[in-house]
């Protein structure tokens, strides 16, 4: 026993040995773990630090200056839309050419004093052969549009609406090719093809569907399309640029012109004849005042954001549209609705990304390019889309 006692002693005292030996290891790197972790949070801090410390007072004042007028604008661009619901279909005054040449009237008003007696905006001095050839055809069409886009909120929901309106740029595009102000590509193409479906299967699943309403939106697309279309072929051509308040002051006046033609024929007989008409002046000035700030806030965004940002807040706006909708209204939404703008909406996500992609290379093609002026015309073309901005016609936004 002894022996075997004698034997058994050393093995365990090395057993031991080892173990402790293990145990001071593992200890030892848990150390350096805790150290390495501890150098990499304070490494990470300190780098977050600088990156802090690298971003100036100014530059965080112009952040949350863009980002302001960004979330405004979506605040009033929705504004103006279920403003023009709620008079049109709930308040009791169904006569969208009245209104829009309300809208038209008091923002032309305003844009004058602006530019002709605060003179804070600089008007370009447009000469009268210009304004006829190129404004004059531009503010008919605009009258189309917010006409047509107006009268559309008598039938149907501006959910639907809104999911009708994934199709400007399918209308951009068909438009622009035959044109020759958009390059036809296969891709592009294909692009529309899934835009469209997603259309049709969003108003296939529409519980309250009325043709009428979806013709008059639909020609409200058409004449906006042919629109910018024509800013380019008439406008740019010659070098004008305008912005939202000399569009105001320039446009605005034609559009009144064209919509007195048909409110005198159409609706002033039946406004004179309908015992329930409802007009409070207050409520009509304080309508139209929104749209104007609408077109204010445009101005004031340009130059402070990117259309990327616009982008984006076009795609909130109308997603909060939407919810507005059913909310306020309670407009019937389908899942099928909703699935069919879901596959529209990717569709345009990805129709918009594209059309950033080459806005950005665009610096780098002209570099190669003998023709930098073309290019330039190219890149402001974009930036005039309401697809970039998230402009809406209805909205009496201007480009």
């Amino acid at each position: 026993m002894s022996a075997r006692l004698s034997q058994l002693l050393p093995r365990c005292v090395a057993s031991r040995r080892s173990n402790s030996n293990a145990e001071e290891t593992s200890e030892q790197l848990e150390a350096v773990s805790h150290k390495s972790q501890s150098a990499e949070t304070s490494s990470s801090a300190s780098t977050a630090t600088s990156i802090m410390a690298r971003i100036s007072p100014d530059l965080m004042s112009q952040i949350f200056v863009a980002y302001g007028c960004v979330t405004i604008w979506i605040a009033l661009s929705a504004a103006v839309i279920l403003f023009n619901k709620y008079l049109l279909s709930e308040y009791g005054f169904p006569y969208p050419i009245a209104l829009t040449m309300f809208h038209m009237g008091f923002c032309s008003t305003i844009a004058f004093v602006v530019i002709r007696v605060l003179k804070l905006v600089d008007s370009i001095g447009m000469d009268s052969e210009t304004y006829m050839q190129a404004v004059v055809p531009i503010g008919g069409l605009f009258s189309l549009t917010l006409w047509f886009g107006n009268a559309a909120y008598l039938y149907l929901s501006v959910a639907f609406i809104q999911m009708l309106k994934a199709l400007m740029p399918v209308a951009v595009f068909m438009v622009g090719v035959n044109f020759k102000t958009e390059t036809y590509s296969h891709k592009t193409l294909m692009n529309m093809l899934v835009v469209t479906v997603g259309v049709m299967i969003a108003s296939y699943g529409e519980i309250n569907f009325v043709l009428t309403g979806v013709v008059l939106q639909l020609a409200s697309i058409a004449s906006e399309s042919t629109r910018l279309s024509m800013i380019q072929i008439l406008l740019q051509s010659r070098g004008l640029k305008l912005n939202p308040i000399t569009t105001l002051y320039y446009v605005a006046p034609a559009c009144f012109a064209f919509l007195s033609v048909p409110f005198v024929f159409i609706e002033i007989p039946k406004m004179v004849a309908d015992p329930e008409l409802k007009f409070e002046l207050w409520i009509f000035i304080l309508n139209a005042s929104v749209a104007m700030g609408l077109n204010m806030a445009v101005f004031l965004l340009v130059g402070k954001t990117s259309a990327l940002s616009m982008n984006i807040a076009g795609v909130v706006k109308d997603w909060l549209l939407i919810f507005l909708s059913f909310y306020l209204f309670h407009a019937q939404i389908s899942s099928l609705s909703l699935g069919g703008y879901l596959v529209a909406f990717f569709g345009v996500c990805y129709y918009n990304y594209a059309k950033l992609q080459s806005k950005l290379s665009a610096p780098q093609e002209a570099k190669r390019a003998p023709n930098d002026e073309e290019m330039q015309a190219t890149g402001e073309a974009l930036l005039t889309s309401p697809i970039r901005k998230g402009s809406d016609p209805d909205s009496g936004e201007k480009p």
